[in-house]
């Protein structure tokens, strides 16, 4: 692998994603420079192809090394630049907060990407599509319940779930933060403790400044993104692997 130690890491992929918002957060944990391409990932070309096989985000170019997967990006990062930790030091705390990113990243995403994100924002934005309304009333009355009920016992009393801000408590907000832009708030009434660990989370620093990044297009056209992220200071890659045209990739739609 050629590194180039002071040329920014490029991540591909849209900053409304919460894979790709994963390790944003990461990266700004570290303090490691970075640039974005914003690219929704049914916008890109033939060359995203040959980056992302499966057509997914996000992606991570380190000189010629190109990194696929949020949780695999994530653990390189944290092999690349160990400090500050994203997993805590006990083994069997590794081992339950790997767990958690996973459960954040399957099962929350199906219900609150595939099955509420989907069907309400990509599906009419990309595609000019009406969402499922029935596959969105069970997720709400029956899917997204179950995912509290398994977080509020894994939600620790105050602070953040092993010590410090790490991935166990990244992963699930940002599943929380899409959830938000389809208007879905955890009732703090049914579980308190849930929802503070996941607003405690969403507060801190990193989620604060990807936040306004954020604000910036998710009422924008997807055409708009690059230029209004620009606008809004956002470390923008000269070049992009986007496309004017969507394409359907392997996702479930």
């Amino acid at each position: 692998m050629t590194r180039v130690p002071d040329r920014p890491l490029l991540v591909v992929g849209s900053y409304l994603s919460p894979y790709v918002r994963k390790v944003l957060v990461c990266l700004e944990l570290k303090g490691i420079a970075y640039e974005v391409d914003p690219i929704v990932p049914f916008y890109g070309d033939d060359r995203f192809s040959g980056l992302s096989p499966l057509r997914r985000i996000p992606v991570l170019v380190d000189g010629d090394l190109v990194v696929n997967d949020s949780s695999v990006i994530c653990a390189y990062l944290e092999e690349r630049q160990p400090a500050p930790a994203l997993l805590p030091a006990d083994i069997r705390d590794r081992a339950r907060a790997r767990w958690l990113e996973e459960f954040a990243d399957s099962r929350m995403g199906d219900v609150f990407i595939w099955r509420l994100f989907n069907q309400l924002a990509i599906r009419p934005a990309v595609w000019g599509e009406k969402g499922d309304r029935a596959m969105v009333d069970k997720t709400l009355n029956e899917d997204a319940p179950a995912v509290l009920d398994y977080l509020e016992a894994e939600a620790p009393a105050d602070g953040f779930r092993f010590g410090n801000l790490g991935l166990a408590d990244i992963a699930p907000a940002c599943f929380f933060r899409n959830a938000g832009f389809a208007r879905f708030r955890i009732n703090a009434g049914r579980w308190p403790r849930a929802a503070a660990w996941m607003e405690r989370t969403l507060a801190t620093p990193p989620f604060v400044r990807l936040a306004a990044l954020e604000e910036a297009i998710v009422r924008t056209p997807i055409a708009g993104h690059r230029a209004a992220l620009q606008a809004a200071g956002a470390p923008i890659s000269a070049a992009s692997f986007g496309s004017p045209t969507p394409r359907r990739g392997m996702m479930p739609l």
